[in-house]
């Protein structure tokens, strides 16, 4: 099934699907998922949520600069269920992105291992010495030759921190306004990073009944 969102950014995040199990909600890009350090870090997706449900509890992350779908557990016991099924892959994850150029195939598989660019951080580079185990799947949706960009489907097989912008990175076609992987001319094409959790779909931790929720990009 689709869900139409319950409420619509009223406290900064815009809430998809509530019940006594978990919490699915929208957040905004350039919006921490969880507190940073220093006290300019504090405002957060999982502080605006718990303002409304204090039990709720972060199962995933999305980056500051990535808009989308974030799944939230209610209590400790569905925290615990919730993120077996994230560490065992059982979570379908489906992003949007607008990038640059256009990929040399329709439908791709990029599997290159990610580790963090220690001296750089929060960077991260393909090493295949040392870097994790990463496979993005992608898709062409359409490209757009005014602008030499392309709409392209990402489905991340693996969960690393930057995952899918350093692998449209290493493949030559940076996500537009990626203010850390594209160059000058691919920052200047967006005033965001153009890069959407679109939908996810899993089984419910309490009844096992499948859930599918979706939430269109802004761009």
């Amino acid at each position: 099934m689709s869900v139409a969102p319950l409420s619509a950014d009223s406290s900064g995040f815009t809430l998809i699907h509530a019940d006594r199990a978990l919490l699915v909600v929208a957040k905004p890009h350039r919006v921490l998922s969880v507190p940073g350090r220093g006290e300019d870090k504090q405002d957060c997706l999982i502080r605006r949520v718990q303002a409304e449900f204090p039990d709720a509890l972060i199962v995933h992350r999305l980056d500051y600069d990535t808009s989308g779908l974030l799944v939230l557990a209610r209590g400790a016991d569905m925290h615990r269920r919730l993120s077996i099924l994230f560490q065992e892959r059982l979570v379908d994850k489906r992003y949007i992105a607008v990038v640059s150029g256009r990929p040399a195939e329709d439908a791709g598989i990029v599997d290159l291992p990610l580790i963090v660019d220690w001296p750089n951080r929060p960077l991260h580079i393909v090493d295949p010495v040392n870097g994790k185990p990463s496979l993005t799947r992608y898709r062409l949706l359409a490209y757009d030759a005014e602008t030499d960009s392309s709409r392209v489907e990402l489905i991340p097989e693996t969960g690393r921190t930057h995952q899918l912008r350093v692998h449209m990175q290493a493949l030559g076609h940076a996500i537009l306004g990626d203010p850390l992987y594209a160059d000058a001319v691919g920052r200047a094409k967006a005033d965001r990073l153009l890069l959407h959790a679109e939908s996810l779909a899993f089984a419910h931790p309490r009844t096992n009944k499948p859930l599918v929720f979706h939430f269109p990009p802004a761009f």
